[in-house]
């Protein structure tokens, strides 16, 4: 059942996520940045009205004391919610100062989220509106590229794709060079990259290759959001896995769109931006002791997508110093 927009009460989430999480950016500390984005994002969540559960998040409750799978949050007095997190989608970028690092987060109706299970890797190939029907993951990467190119009338070699830059793709990056398309290449990110792929005029038009199947999920709610088109198969990438996926019963040939891995019609998505990126700006600390951060909120029921600037006022040694956690929830929650 529809409920109202949760959509800026998210985002405010993924802003004090990336506040927090902007201090480590290139100090090489990606636990620390991460673990700093963790409690700044728990921290917020708990305030925001509705009855959610962690359905993907940093891991099983032994190993992740804080957003783990499972884990309730809000302050139950809203809607029933599966949530989806990643306080840091890029934890090198994030490290070594690298572009794209992003703080992300999903939500939608309680049972409908997809869970992932022992998958750890999804093979995904996503695209923007025009050409959801023209996709089969089934089809090589050629095949699918002209049918892509046709379905948005342009040529092959004026598509642009995004791949993570794995030992795994040697062969798919051959492939595509081949057919002429440019290819963009990234160590990490790609829900960035679907969100990218799904969005018009973004820079990038087809994310293909294989990354994580958590991932997978949270950039389905945005694909989902967007109108998108996602197809995406369980893809394990060592013996362990795949036997474990054999022992849950699950079938790696079965074919998941984004229908499939967000069954409900009211999904949230929002991302802000901590390292300076090409579609969202990192956070930037100011010299008058303002922090901007720039961020993008996106709801599946209405297909509104709203960039937010935000400027917070705020000392930078508070941010650096021993109050920056509290610091960023405050910013973030007024």
């Amino acid at each position: 059942m529809p409920y109202r927009n949760l959509g800026m009460d998210l985002v405010r989430v993924t802003e004090a996520a990336a506040l927090s999480a902007a201090r480590y950016m290139g100090l090489g500390d990606k636990e620390g940045g991460d673990k700093a984005a963790v409690d700044a994002m728990r921290a917020v969540l708990n305030g925001v009205d509705m009855d959610g559960v962690v359905v993907i998040g940093e891991g099983e409750k032994d190993e992740a004391p804080m957003l783990y799978n499972g884990e309730k949050i809000g302050n139950g007095r809203g809607p029933a919610l599966d949530v989806a997190v990643d306080p840091v989608e890029g934890t090198r970028l994030l490290a070594f100062g690298r572009p794209n690092s992003i703080a992300v987060i999903a939500a939608a109706e309680k049972g409908s989220m997809w869970q992932p299970g022992p998958s750890y890797y999804m093979r995904k190939i996503v695209v923007e509106k025009a050409a959801r029907g023209a996709i089969d993951i089934k089809e090589s990467a050629t095949e699918n590229l002209n049918r892509i190119a046709e379905a948005l009338n342009r040529k092959v070699n004026e598509l642009t794709i995004f791949i993570l830059d794995k030992p795994r793709h040697r062969q798919l990056i051959d492939e595509i060079r081949k057919t002429g398309a440019r290819i963009s290449l990234n160590s990490d990110g790609d829900v960035m990259g679907a969100l990218m792929a799904a969005i018009p005029g973004s820079g990038i038009d087809v994310l293909m290759g294989t990354g994580g199947t958590p991932e997978g999920v949270i950039a389905a709610a945005a694909v989902k959001a967007l109108h998108g088109g996602m197809q995406a198969r369980c893809h394990p990438q060592s013996d362990e896995e795949r036997q474990a996926l054999s022992r849950a019963g699950m079938d790696i040939s079965a074919v998941y769109t984004e229908d499939d891995l967000i069954r409900s019609d009211d999904a949230f998505f929002a991302a802000t931006g901590i390292t300076e990126g090409s579609f969202l700006e990192g956070v930037h600390f100011d010299r008058n002791g303002g922090v901007t951060t720039h961020s993008i909120v996106i709801r599946a029921l209405s297909g509104s997508m709203r960039f937010v600037k935000g400027v917070h006022q705020l000392n930078a040694e508070h941010i650096f110093g021993a109050e920056g956690l509290a610091s960023a929830v405050r910013l973030a929650t007024t």
